[in-house]
């Protein structure tokens, strides 16, 4: 059983849902990144996602995008991706991370060493956007051979045919992408994702969480609501590129995950 497992199990026990958290690695430096990502639980944050940089972000929209050519900009890598994460865990062995990003670092590295790397560095779950259910052998399997969950993309486009494929080989949860098109690029409604959440969950028994257009503390309820929990990335990202402290960050994620706490 993994941190994700735990967490998605201690979550149910207590009947509430999840709040994900997705922050870019190294935005817009190391200290101030890692100062964000350590006040993450306390703002009631239950899993964290961390964005690994990359020069060639086809999934993310203008403020992901800048996030990650800050942190690019700032000397982030994926070696010092993995020593944040490092960093995190001296006072946090419970809370899971999820690496969200791109194949090409991960190859780059070699599959094999990335993977002791990031279970060493106390990294629970994998999302990389760029690898089909196609390339499963390429890093899934192995992802997962290794102890780490490989968490797979649901969109309003995944049909009925194709998403016995998708589950397959899915584990941790399933990231139910609320709207078609970029990150942050427009609002999720309830009315639309409830009918979809239930279609994948007649399909499989892992939770369901919904992300993408999610950016007040009420849309957090609304969508949790329907899901098994909610992830907010690009308004909490916009927070940060604004220049606001790391403090009144957290503040505003605590509002985010109170939202999702309540539904």
């Amino acid at each position: 059983m993994t941190r994700i497992d735990a967490k998605f199990a201690a979550l149910k026990a207590d009947g509430k849902k999840a709040f994900v958290a997705y922050v870019m690695a190294g935005d817009p430096d190391y200290d101030t990144s890692l100062e964000l990502i350590r006040g993450l639980p306390a703002a009631g944050v239950d899993i964290i996602e961390m964005g690994l940089p990359f020069t060639d972000p086809m999934a993310d929209g203008p403020t992901i995008q800048l996030a990650g050519q800050r942190a690019l900009d700032a000397g982030m890598t994926l070696e010092r991706t993995l020593q944040m994460a490092r960093d995190f865990r001296k006072n946090d062995d419970t809370t899971p991370i999820v690496m969200m990003g791109y194949y090409n670092p991960i190859y780059n590295r070699g599959v094999d060493k990335f993977l002791v790397d990031a279970k060493a560095a106390g990294i629970d779950g994998l999302i990389v956007v760029d690898l089909p259910p196609e390339e499963d052998e390429e890093l899934c399997i192995p992802a997962q051979a290794a102890g780490l969950n490989f968490i797979r993309l649901a969109t309003p486009t995944t049909d009925d045919k194709r998403l016995p494929k998708v589950l397959q080989n899915t584990s941790g949860f399933v990231y139910y992408v609320s709207i078609t098109g970029i990150t942050g690029a427009a609002a999720a409604e309830a009315t639309d994702v409830g009918p979809e959440v239930a279609r994948i969950k007649a399909q499989t028994d892992l939770p369901i969480i919904v992300g993408f257009g999610i950016r007040t503390p009420e849309a957090a309820e609304s969508i949790a609501s329907v899901a098994d929990g909610a992830v907010v990335g690009s308004a909490i990202v916009g927070e940060l590129a604004e220049g606001k402290p790391v403090a009144d960050v957290l503040s505003f994620v605590k509002s985010l995950a109170d939202g999702a706490h309540r539904a």
